[in-house]
């Protein structure tokens, strides 16, 4: 059902990247936009329409408290995540992969309990995994493992919560602030390296990957699928 001034979308990690187009890509579609960031300072490129409340995903008293401030809504956009690093498997760290986990599956589960009692019967949740779960390769063991089972909780939960619609959106290297702590010149070479191994020649900006969450949202009869937004990397 197309976005309309009565749909309200939360956007968890709305405030820069992903989330940030995501949250533009809403407003625009004419939702009501509530924005979950650490700080408000984070949140000053939001659509002018949209609110931005402070939480911290990593507390499950801090995502109480946000779910009641926001009150009733019908759609939950979770992009909550940080730099996934290729490690092969001889220089594997169980606590880096801990955290990875945590901030892109764990936190998003307690995001999606914690939204339960406020979210729609009608509405949805989408999270976000990546494409590494479907292209394995070295170094990308982390990558994968993370997205696969954000993949794998997301059909789950799409069973358990039905008539809720649960979604992920799979994208790979996507140009955001998230690489902003690689020098400029490495970054670059990233980018370039991973755009020239997808079919379409560039690697995908936000705005490409907010149209597959808004796409989801609005699709009424689409639950339990992942939309992938690779530039036909897997296939190349």
């Amino acid at each position: 059902m197309p976005l309309t001034s009565s749909t309200r979308v939360v956007v968890l990690g709305g405030s820069s990247g992903i989330g940030l187009a995501v949250a533009h890509a809403a407003a625009a579609a004419g939702a009501l936009v509530v924005v979950g960031s650490r700080s408000a300072e984070s949140a000053e490129h939001l659509p002018a329409d949209a609110t931005a409340l402070p939480v911290d995903v990593t507390s499950a008293e801090s995502l109480r408290a946000f779910f009641a401030e926001v009150g009733g809504f019908d759609h939950l956009v979770y992009t909550a995540g940080d730099a996934l690093v290729r490690t092969p498997i001889a220089d594997y760290d169980p606590e880096r992969a801990r955290r990875s986990f945590d901030v892109r599956l764990f936190h998003a589960l307690d995001s999606v309990r914690a939204a339960l009692p406020t979210l729609s019967r009608s509405g949805s949740i989408t999270l976000t995994g990546g494409a590494a779960a479907y292209r394995g390769g070295a170094g990308r063991l982390l990558g994968s493992a993370v997205s696969g089972a954000v993949i794998s909780a997301a059909r789950s939960l799409a069973v358990e919560l039905a008539p809720v619609r649960v979604n992920v959106v799979a994208p790979t290297v996507v140009r955001t602030p998230l690489w902003s702590g690689m020098p400029e010149e490495d970054r670059e070479r990233m980018f370039a390296v991973v755009g020239g191994g997808t079919l379409l020649g560039r690697v995908a900006e936000p705005d490409d990957v907010a149209k597959a969450y808004l796409h989801l949202v609005e699709q009424d009869c689409t639950t339990g699928t992942v939309s992938l937004v690779d530039g036909g990397a897997v296939l190349a």
